[in-house]
């Protein structure tokens, strides 16, 4: 991924393709193939949320009761599961790559067709992101406040960026810092079954 007189180069094995921020359009050659589309559209809308003040991050995300939960982790920490486990009245967002809107003084989680292992695409919702959780597994389910230099390094480590490129790898950072100095984070150890959400919310 590369920047060359005012277009966005990006470029894989199984695709090219530009992308035009200015007049946010571009184009794309590619293999039959939905992962390189998948890629495609990840790499782009990193682009277009960094200077907006968003981010997409490794995580699972829903709604329940109008407010969004995003559950962030490594692979294997249980974003697939936490989002399996989630109550019928629960909207599923993602369960694999969460997108992160800022909008005024808020942040919102909308639903992105990038599907994890449940293979399901999110749902077209919006809403303000309530909290956010950093996923383990144990025996037993706790929640646990994290102290916001930790939290900010998890979520640094798990946020999507593709470009090297200083001024917007800055403003990704901001947009981090900000996000935690709005949005509460916790650590949400969790034992796979359904009781976890009574404790989410």
């Amino acid at each position: 991924v590369w920047s060359e007189h005012g277009l966005w180069h990006l470029e894989r094995g199984d695709f090219r393709a530009e992308w035009n921020p200015r007049e946010g359009r571009g184009q794309v050659v590619q293999l039959l193939s939905p992962y390189a589309i998948d890629s495609v559209l990840r790499i782009v809308h990193t682009l277009i949320q960094a200077p907006a003040g968003g981010f997409l991050l490794h995580g699972a995300s829903a709604i329940r009761h109008g407010r969004a939960f995003l559950f962030s982790g490594v692979s294997g920490a249980g974003k697939t599961t936490i989002s399996s486990l989630a109550p019928p009245d629960s909207i599923l967002l993602t369960d694999e790559i969460s997108y992160v809107r800022r909008e005024g003084e808020r942040y919102l989680a909308c639903g992105t067709p990038f599907a994890g292992e449940l293979a399901r695409l999110g749902e077209n919702a919006v809403a303000p992101i309530e909290r956010l959780f950093f996923l383990a597994k144990g025996p037993e389910n706790r929640i646990e406040p994290i102290e916001t230099a930790d939290a900010l390094r998890m979520l640094l480590r798990n946020i999507l960026f593709f470009a090297d490129d200083a001024s917007l790898i800055e403003m990704v950072f901001r947009s981090a810092c900000d996000f935690l100095g709005r949005v509460p984070a916790f650590r949400l150890t969790f034992y796979p079954d359904e009781r976890v959400w009574e404790l989410i919310g």
